[in-house]
């Protein structure tokens, strides 16, 4: 977004328009641009998706449930990691790179992406360290992650910056190379079976994607732009990273906890449950890699439409995700289950209902916190979001004290139902600060004398 942004303010200021009029927010040939652009987003993340289900899929079947809690652990910590990396390095990209001139769009992305890599180096190094001091299973996961973050977060680097520039293609074949390096990876570490080697594995495809997006953007990281980039966006990034890292560090805390309270075989049935929700979850994935550039166009074009924007958009996810809900519900056998997660078919079965409401709660959250980024409010969102990671941690635990892996997934959706109701008076109250000085300043205008 190429908004003007007052320093001591916390909203974006759009450009005006001549004539004081906005253009038509969906003409034709917007439209078909639009779907295009969210065509190939969820095209990139259903590559993505299905990869991790696979992965998901055949680690649980080779390890069982309690080695496959190990190995989630290391997942839901490189969740962390990456969404701190996309907080300093790729979001600031997103809100003030998104369909700007290729050149500047090059400069910008040679910075983020350096930003990424070192902050994958630093976050590699202390995952080696700690996954040392733990030793034993859950340890080795570690290890293998640390040797694997800072090619991992590169890549991720490189998808946001194909969508800042509406190249959803590229990022697709992005992913795609990924996958395709994951068939020869996964064949090799199911000869040894352990959680070190999965992981090894996983994360040395993604490092085979993150050498193509090199050759795709034709840029190298540098590090001197790393200095200059965390200058131009501190009103942006550290804010940006607080409240990505509150979401991804408070489900790290929650399966933590759940681990020690109910031990690692409730992790993996909460895992398992997400799983069974992967393709909407490829969906939710999906259209947030384009969520915030679309939001950004419709508040360039109009801004007054954005809420309805943010309306639809989150409205049309949850849907979505409870129609596969209900279809997990009544047409999945137990049969198909059971060939699909093994032993963790039938712990992972009862959290369903609680897993799809959740998940449709995230995708309640996604509409608001695209507006919010597109209005570059980034006090608001950050707000929002911790007062929502801190229902999600206290809610999680206290229904893991009370019913285990059941009640922590209740927990965690009721905490997502608040989190959604925060962001929208956020959201809204952000609007009205950046339409109520506009409207003053009209007013004050017509009672000039001519």
């Amino acid at each position: 977004m190429t908004a003007v942004r007052e320093p001591d303010l916390d909203v974006a200021v759009a450009r005006p328009r001549r004539g004081g009029r906005h253009r038509a927010v969906m003409s034709p040939g917007t439209m078909r641009a639009t779907a295009g652009r969210l065509g190939w987003g969820l095209a990139d993340q259903a590559v993505s998706s299905i990869t991790n289900f696979t992965v998901g899929i055949l680690v649980a079947r080779s390890l069982g449930a309690v080695e496959f809690g190990a190995f989630s652990l290391a997942w839901v910590t490189y969740a962390v990691v990456m969404n701190l990396s996309r907080g300093l390095a790729t979001d600031p990209l997103l809100v003030r790179f998104s369909g700007v001139p290729v050149a500047r769009w090059r400069a910008a992305v040679a910075q983020s992406s350096s930003t990424a890599l070192l902050v994958g180096l630093a976050t590699g190094a202390t995952s080696l360290l700690v996954g040392l001091v733990i030793g034993g299973v859950v340890g080795s996961g570690f290890v293998a992650l640390g040797l694997v973050l800072p090619t991992l977060l590169l890549q991720d680097s490189w998808r946001y910056a194909f969508f800042a520039a509406g190249q959803g293609r590229n990022a697709f074949l992005n992913d795609a190379v990924w996958a395709a390096a994951l068939v020869p990876a996964m064949l090799l570490a199911t000869r040894n079976g352990s959680v070190f080697t999965f992981v090894l594995a996983w994360g040395a495809a993604g490092a085979v994607a993150a050498g193509y997006g090199v050759m795709q953007t034709k840029l190298l990281p540098r590090v001197h732009g790393i200095r200059s980039w965390l200058t131009q966006h501190r009103d942006l990034g550290p804010r940006y990273m607080v409240e990505n890292i509150s979401i991804s560090s408070a489900e790290q805390l929650r399966l933590y906890a759940l681990g020690a309270i109910a031990g690692l075989a409730s992790v993996g049935a909460v895992r398992g449950a997400q799983l069974l929700l992967a393709p909407f979850f490829a969906v939710l994935m999906g259209i947030s890699l384009v969520s915030v550039p679309e939001a950004a166009r419709v508040l360039e074009r109009s801004p007054r439409r954005l809420p309805l924007f943010c309306l639809l958009l989150g409205g049309s996810e949850a849907i979505a995700v409870s129609l596969w809900g209900l279809a997990l519900l009544f047409l999945l056998p137990a049969k198909v289950g059971q060939e699909l997660l093994g032993s963790v078919w039938q712990s992972a079965s009862a959290l369903i209902v609680p897993t799809t409401l959740a998940v449709m709660g995230g995708g309640l959250m996604d509409g608001p916190s695209a507006g919010l980024r597109a209005l570059g409010a980034a006090r608001r969102s950050m707000r929002a979001k911790l007062i929502g990671a801190t229902a999600y941690v206290s809610c999680g635990l206290a229904g893991a004290a009370v019913g285990g892996a059941v009640g922590s997934v209740w927990g965690v959706a009721a905490a997502t139902y608040f989190a959604v109701a925060v962001l929208w008076w956020q959201l809204l109250t952000a609007m009205g600060e950046r339409t109520g000085p506009t409207k003053n300043a009209q007013l004050d205008m017509e009672t000039i004398p001519s």
